[in-house]
This record gives structure tokens, sequence and C-alpha cells, in this order.
């Protein structure tokens, strides 16, 4: 049980988490945005250097780490997009006459950035891990960037629940290239082929012949294909899929302004105090607290 019930929970937890993580940082105010990418970047570095360290590696460490490192260099490229700093040549809204490929087009080229921020995060796996015994982060990220291109279709085709309240103010022009809808005609084909690549991960991770460390790389990729997979059914299913994440969402909403309220009585003895009533040009220092 241990074999599977570590590795599952695992998976589960670190999706549950580094989503809420970005959209928690995402959520803060802009001026943070430097200091969150500039932690992103270290991990980022950090991950990669540790995808090289263990390309070799084909324990059950080397597969954990390197499953970690792909996910850690997934939440750069996420967090570069949703803070806006790449997304795409086109800033602005869908022309509301848009239709059919040219709809399409407008809607490339509004993420077209962050598409070739992910080649290149690819690139840069296959660089590192290039020959290597241990393609656990490769696998992970290819499995994560065919998913979410896949909930980028679907959303762009037309899915019931769009869950454009998670996206930032700065980047709200997107909401115009989704489309709402019960489904669309490539949903169905997405989680069928989705389903099928993990029921099979499922039987290679159950396989008594093979070994620890492929057995371990299995799961974690079968959890993470049934992971996007569920997702995919949250676009579509009336399920509040967003109380996942409420404690990230939390950033968004703004502090409770208010001022306390201070009695305006002047100082005992104070020449340059006002008249009675209108102490309010005299400073907080000339009241009593």
């Amino acid at each position: 049980m241990t074999q599977f019930g570590l590795p599952i929970l695992y998976v589960v937890f670190l999706w549950w988490f580094s989503t809420g993580a970005i959209i928690y940082l995402d959520g803060l105010p802009r001026h943070t945005y430097r200091w969150s990418m500039l932690g992103a970047s270290v991990l980022g570095a950090a991950a990669l250097y540790g995808l090289a360290a263990t390309s070799q590696d084909v324990s059950v460490a080397g597969a954990y780490i390197a499953f970690t490192c792909a996910i850690l260099i997934w939440g750069w490229v996420e967090m570069s997009f949703l803070m806006g700093l790449i997304t795409g040549s086109r800033r602005t809204r869908c022309p509301d006459n848009a239709r059919g490929w040219r709809r399409f087009l407008y809607a490339t080229q509004a993420i077209i950035y962050h598409e070739l921020a992910l080649l290149i995060s690819v690139a840069a796996i296959l660089w590192v891990t290039w020959g290597g015994a241990n393609q656990m982060g490769l696998y992970t990220f290819l499995i994560l960037w065919v998913m979410r291109t896949s909930t980028k279709l679907n959303v762009f085709l037309g899915v019931r629940n769009l869950n454009e309240e998670w996206l930032p103010d700065h980047l709200r022009y997107l909401e115009s290239y989704f489309r709402k809808r019960p489904m669309n005609l490539l949903f169905p084909i997405s989680v069928t082929a989705s389903t099928v690549v993990a029921v099979l991960l499922v039987q290679t991770a159950m396989n008594p012949e093979v070994s620890a460390h492929q057995a371990v790389m299995a799961t974690f990729l079968a959890i993470l294909m049934i992971l996007a997979i569920l997702e995919h059914w949250f676009l579509v299913l009336p399920l509040p899929s967003q109380a996942l994440w409420n404690w990230a969402l939390r950033s968004r909403q703004p502090e409770p302004c208010f001022r306390p309220i201070r009695p305006n009585i002047p100082v005992a003895n104070d020449p340059d105090k006002e008249s009675p009533g209108t102490g309010l040009a005299a400073g907080p220092s000339r009241f009593r607290s």
C-alpha cells in the first residue's frame, strides 16, 4: 500500500498546494510580482539543475526529485503568464465580429509568447536530461503541457464553467476569447483519450515486473493524468471546484479600509491648540489616543 499510497498523496498535495500558491501570489498587489517572480526564477533555475543532476538516477528518490523539479518549472511559466509578464502580442479584447479561424487567430496571438515559453521550457528539460535514464521530469512536463492545451481549446470552444473569476484584472480581456456553452465536440475526445492513457499508466504501475523507480514514475504520471481529467470535468459539471482553493483567492479580496476614530480632545495647556471642535488641522499628535 505504501508503494502507491505515498506517491498518490504526494502528487495530490503538490497539485493542490502549488495551484493555490500561484493563485494566491497572483492575487497580491502588482508591486509584489517582481519579488514573486524572482523567487520563482531561483526555484526554476534550481529545478533545472535538479533535473540535470538526477537524469541518471533511477531510484525512487530520483523520481520524486525529478517530478518536483518539473512542477517548479511549470509553476514559473504559469506565474509569468498570470502576472502578465509573458502573455502574447495581442492584449486587447476579441472583436465582437470575429468568428471562426479569425477568432482562433486572435486567441492564439493573445497567448503566443506563453506558448513559446512552454516550448522553450520543454527544450531546456530535454537538453539537461538528454540521454538520461530518468525521464520523470520530461514526461511530467509533457503531460501538463498537453492537458493544459486541451483545457485551453475546450475553454475556447465553449464549456459550462469558465472560471473567469480566477483571472486577475490585467488579464480580464482574455474572457472575450472564452465561450460559454454546456459542452463542445472536443471535450469527449479529450476525456476519452486521456482516460485511456491514464489506464495504461495505472497498468504499468501495477505491473510486478517493473522496477520500483518505474512503478513510482508510472504512479506519478497516472495520478497527474487523473487530476487533469478531473479538471476537465470541472469545466462542464455544476461543481464548485473553486472551493478547493478558496484559501488562495483571499489575496484578491480588498482589505477592510477604516481609520480609528480618535476623540477630538485637545491636549491641556497646549498653546497651539485650535478652538474646541476644530482640531482637524492640528494633526494626530495633537490629540489624545
